[in-house]
């Protein structure tokens, strides 16, 4: 940069004399001005100066004939456009610094800086600069926004009208790694939010849609970018105007305020009206509550290295009036901003999302409306990236996105509290328990990611959904949390043997770590209460769309005839097997102590017939020995084995010798008592058992309703797979899935898993959704 200055150079700036004193002690004339530096130099000192590393890269200029230095302090901030540096006035001999007329009114009025030496420039040079200067600016800044257009970008039904990332940046027309910020504006119908952006950031130009007809000519949200500024500028849809989809009209707006950095709250009234304030605080509640978790998963979720979200947007209240003052006119002592503050307090809301409210006003005696005063407090928020930084059009893109996902649906009509701009039902999930009608209290669309419903309050015990869960007493006291469900048998039980304990038990209630802790009928009187011993009751919420609270024991009957259904599809499997060991089995438990048991009669006691697999063993009541039909077909009564005056049945030997009485002790006559009395009950259940082998014949539709557990869908209600939506015809069987209870083709639910929480702990069928689940079903 540095070069010797020719004799003609010389005098061409008789005025301006070296700043900076470096090697010439300001006694030479400047040549150079240095932006960096802030400073007009001379040959010598540039020289000497921009020796230094740290100076080397600083750009200077060569001063041409009239020149006239930039205003130091104001960088073209007080009171002009961003871009257009103030040309100075004087210069202030003492401070060293260039002065626009402005700047010297504001720092050198008053105190001693008044009686510092100033050096004036050629005033009329300095004018005549500046006004080129503005008007040169003024133009290329029109010019750029001559190509500007505005897009829908969210529609009146929150639907967002950019298909992804990409087509956003297209329809912005800014680069992809463009920084930049968001400035919204709100505010009620017919105030003039459209040609407020028009004329802040587009010089009069219609970007936004504006109208004369009492129809409002915005609906939706809309958006450009504003090239000077560097900023993506939306317009929504005004408040109080005629809408069908209020609610998700009044949502939408708090959407775009969460994605801004800037927000305008455009208001044309002579007095600031309630409902600004009450906007204002409700939203302000609702970003904290609701938005703001969102927003960090948001930044985690896609990875992005800028944070969505510090605090909330700044706001800046535009005031126009025509017949009243401004606010805080007739109180100079207040700023109008503490104000504002009070009225809040008054009407109990509290702005605190918000990082700045500033208010600022204009008084219209004339039209047009003055928008400077605007612009400048806009330009001056947009360069405080303190709270909100600027950021790739990608990110606003994506946190847009997320917000539209989580809250989106309809909204009731019948749960709106109207009372707030932004009541919860808005963004809460609008589930209700359907035992205690309980809404909710998570996010909307929660579901997607796995998370549960949950709600404030606890629920109250309805029948109708059964919905008390059991944990593990023994567990809880050891610190652990597990669930337990009552159901036929136990895991460790045979389909068939835990029906048959089922039969005679009943149901258990089995604890993976304890093992089975109850049976309902362990005992023929004096059985207690499971809550009194095993077990803590605690009663959940019943929410639409999940069954988890209609498991129970109540498939015992089902298992009947799935075990009907499995004899009768193999012949060799059309024995009475199963039957013969569930009464076998049966015997050995309530037979009387002195009955021999059936796992060692293997021939009658009499004949010597070999029993086979299929064959009927009978027990004498007298002796209790094992015979065949034929050697124990007599009866006779025999109360000495407390049997009662009523014929039972007796073998050959014992009836021939009838009027021997037999010498039973006391002590055995009280043990056979108690037993005898069970056999009597289980004989009864033994001829309930034989009929299966009856039922296989009876047509299993007769009585599949009968058995169907409470969880499954009836049949009559199904009409197609659940799964592959095929429609159910006389060649298309119905099965139901053992896990959720859905009807299914047999292709849709072919697998086998064993389905613990519903009762089966067996291998049984289930479909193909259920089957993929991971864990324990």
């Amino acid at each position: 940069m540095s070069a010797q200055t020719s004799p003609a150079e010389k005098g061409l700036n008789p005025g301006l004399m070296c700043q900076e004193s470096y090697a010439c002690s300001g006694t030479d004339e400047a040549v150079f001005e240095c932006d960096e530096c802030c400073s007009l130099q001379c040959l010598r000192c540039e020289e000497e100066l921009h020796r230094q590393e740290r100076l080397r890269n600083h750009e200077r200029i060569r001063l041409k004939p009239g020149h006239v230095p930039y205003c130091d302090p104001c960088k073209g901030t007080n009171g002009h456009s961003p871009g257009v540096r103030q040309r100075a006035a004087v210069r202030c001999q003492t401070c060293k610094i260039n002065l626009c007329l402005e700047c010297q009114k504001r720092t050198h009025s008053g105190g001693n800086k008044r009686r510092h030496p100033v050096t004036v420039y050629h005033v009329t040079k300095v004018q005549g600069l500046l006004e080129e200067d503005e008007l040169d600016e003024e133009t290329r800044r029109k010019k750029m926004t001559e190509k500007v257009v505005s897009f829908l970008l969210v529609d009146e039904n929150e639907e967002i009208q950019v298909t992804n990332e990409e087509d956003f940046i297209r329809k912005l027309d800014c680069k992809p790694d463009q920084h930049l910020k968001v400035v919204s504006i709100f505010g009620n119908t017919g105030d003039g939010k459209s040609h407020t952006l028009n004329h802040t950031f587009f010089y009069g130009r219609e970007v936004f849609k504006t109208s004369p007809a009492q129809e409002s000519c915005t609906v939706g949200v809309w958006a450009a970018y504003d090239p000077v500024h560097k900023v993506a500028v939306i317009d929504t849809e005004g408040l109080l105007g005629a809408t069908v989809n209020l609610s998700q009209r009044t949502r939408l707006l708090l959407k775009v305020l969460a994605i801004s950095d800037l927000v305008i709250y455009r208001t044309h009234a002579d007095r600031l009206h309630n409902d600004l304030f009450k906007f204002l605080g409700d939203a302000s509640e609702a970003y904290l509550k609701h938005f703001t978790k969102e927003l960090k998963a948001t930044t985690a979720r896609c990875g992005l290295d800028v944070p969505l979200s510090t605090l909330g947007p700044a706001v800046i209240i535009f005031h126009e009036t025509v017949h009243t003052q401004l606010l805080g006119s007739d109180h100079p002592s207040e700023v109008p901003e503490k104000l504002i503050q009070d009225r809040f307090r008054k009407l109990g809301r509290f702005p605190e999302a918000f990082s700045s409210i500033h208010y600022k006003g204009t008084r219209t005696y004339n039209p047009p409306t003055d928008f400077s005063g605007l612009r400048r407090a806009l330009e001056q928020q947009l360069e405080n990236n303190t709270t909100r930084s600027p950021r790739h059009p990608g990110v606003i893109f994506k946190a847009l996105k997320a917000l539209s996902d989580r809250f989106s649906g309809e909204i009731p009509d019948d749960q709106m509290a109207h009372s707030s701009f932004f009541p919860d039902e808005y963004f809460t999930c609008s589930s209700l328990c359907l035992s205690c009608g309980a809404g909710c209290k998570n996010s909307m669309n929660h579901g997607k990611e796995g998370v549960p419903h949950e709600a404030k309050s606890r629920c109250r015990y309805s029948h109708q959904y059964d919905n008390r869960v059991y944990t593990c007493k023994a567990c809880y006291e050891r610190g652990k949390e597990v669930s337990v469900v009552p159901k036929t048998s136990a895991s460790t039980d045979s389909p068939w043997m835990g029906l048959a304990k089922y039969a005679w038990s009943g149901y258990v209630i089995e604890c993976p770590n304890c093992g089975v802790v109850y049976r309902s009928r362990q005992y023929w009187f004096g059985n207690q209460d499971p809550v009194d011993t095993v077990v803590r009751t605690e009663i959940v919420h019943v929410w639409p769309g999940t069954d988890g609270f209609l498991k129970d024991n109540n498939n015992a009957a089902q298992r009947l005839l799935d075990g009907m259904n499995f004899m009768a599809q193999s012949v060799s499997e059309l024995s009475l097997g199963p039957t013969k060991a569930v009464t076998s089995w049966l015997t050995d438990q309530i037979a009387p102590a002195y009955w021999r048991p059936n796992s060692q009669i293997l021939s009658c006691n009499k004949c010597a017939t070999s029993f086979k697999d299929n064959d009927t063993k009978h027990h004498c009541r007298a002796c209790g020995e094992g015979f065949c039909d034929s050697c124990s077909s007599k009866t006779r009564p025999v109360p000495e084995r407390g049997w009662g005056p009523a014929p039972v049945r007796v073998c050959d030997n014992c009836y021939e010798a009838r009027n021997v009485q037999l010498d039973v002790t006391e002590a055995q006559a009280d043990d056979e008592g108690g037993t005898l009395i069970a056999r009597k009950v289980g004989e009864a259940v033994q001829s309930t058992l034989g009929a299966v082998v009856t039922a296989i014949d009876i047509p299993l539709g007769l009585v599949k309703d009968a058995a169907r557990p409470a969880y499954w869908v009836p049949d009559h209600e199904i009409l197609h797979c659940h799964s592959c939506r095929k429609e159910f015809s006389i060649k298309l069987s119905k099965h139901h899935c053992r896990a959720c209870g859905q009807g299914f083709c047999d292709e849709c639910s072919h697998d086998r898993r064993a389905v613990p929480s519903r009762g089966w702990d067996h291998p049984v069928r289930v479909c193909f959704n259920c089957n993929k689940k991971p864990g324990d079903l």
